[in-house]
């Protein structure tokens, strides 16, 4: 039907526009000096996460969405790699994006402890933890946890063992949801707090003899005429407060996304084994390439709040020319 062709030439767009842009993130990370930093090396190993879904894992499901019945004839040993590096990757993606909410919450709220060492440190720890923590997952029904593949039904699917779907699902979305949620509420209310002093500061006159002291946590500017001492106090945000609510901004709309993506599927994946519920195959489906596109959105979130990587891509595209 032209509703089908329309559907799956959306997927594959999709899936194009996942590799490709995930793509323009790592060249810009890796051609620019600048970005050979924290948190850069956060933002390129999501990116190398999502680029392998979009070029490992989307493919294959989509090739899956092709058969009929949605029934997998590619073999055993392409469905256990399939599986593998869709829990892999996924799970990999997940966590980095609780790991790029962290070093932002760090970064406010311990200026003075998280240094830039200290940072590079915790850093490549989380990208190290990250990857080896999706790896145990991914592996797990590999070793005999469980089975992924059914010859007699031509099923190809994560294993629906009940102690790994627990266990699988826990470290791969509900541990690290409950941590980005965190995160986010430690964030907003340092910024509401901070947000807040500002507030309670009164301007008050100067009197005529007045000596100007040592700057208040406010920015002001201080005129004296012959006469008086007149004090002007911007407007403005400080640049603590600015950054505070940039990242706060960030995470929220990072965290809202990965969250809408990637909740109904893990809910029906916990759900569906334990209960036994036989849901539709087509919202599998669904909720399935609605967790795929968190791939997709990942490095848009992180460019729109840095102009640097507009630049450099704007830079990049004009020395290829």
């Amino acid at each position: 039907s032209i509703f089908t062709v329309l559907i799956l030439t959306l997927l594959v767009l999709l899936t194009v526009a996942t590799f490709l842009w995930n793509l323009l993130v790592l060249a810009t990370i890796l051609r620019v000096k600048a970005f050979h930093r924290v948190p850069h090396n956060l933002v390129a190993s999501t990116a190398v996460s999502d680029v392998l879904v979009a070029a490992l894992v989307m493919p294959l499901s989509l090739v899956k969405e092709l058969s009929a019945g949605r029934r997998w004839r590619l073999g055993r040993e392409l469905c256990l790699v399939w599986v593998c590096f869709d829990v892999l990757c996924c799970t990999a993606s997940i966590w980095n994006v609780t790991a790029i909410a962290l070093d932002r919450y760090w970064s406010i709220t311990r200026q003075l402890q998280y240094t830039l060492l200290a940072r590079r440190r915790i850093s490549n720890v989380m990208i190290a933890l990250t990857w080896l923590l999706s790896a145990a997952i991914s592996l797990a029904p590999l070793l005999g946890w469980g089975e992924t593949y059914s010859p007699e039904q031509e099923r190809c699917q994560v294993s629906q063992d009940p102690s790994y779907t627990i266990v699988s699902t826990g470290g791969a979305f509900y541990l690290p949801l409950c941590v980005v949620l965190f995160v986010y509420w430690k964030i907003y209310k340092a910024s509401k707090f901070h947000m807040g002093g500002r507030r309670r500061n009164a301007v008050v006159p100067l009197p005529e003899a007045a000596q100007v002291k040592e700057a208040s946590q406010e920015p002001q500017m201080v005129f004296t005429a012959r006469r008086a001492a007149i004090t002007f106090q911007t407007d403005g945000e400080t640049w603590r407060e600015q950054k505070e609510k940039k990242a706060a901004l960030m995470v929220g709309i990072l965290i809202g996304v990965f969250v809408l993506c990637w909740i109904p599927f893990f809910i029906t994946e916990l759900i569906s084994p334990l209960c036994s519920c036989n849901i539709p195959p087509i919202w599998k489906s669904i909720f399935l390439w609605l967790g795929y596109s968190n791939s997709f959105f990942n490095p848009l979130i992180y460019t729109a709040f840095n102009k640097n990587y507009n630049n450099a891509f704007k830079n990049l595209f004009v020395k290829q020319r």
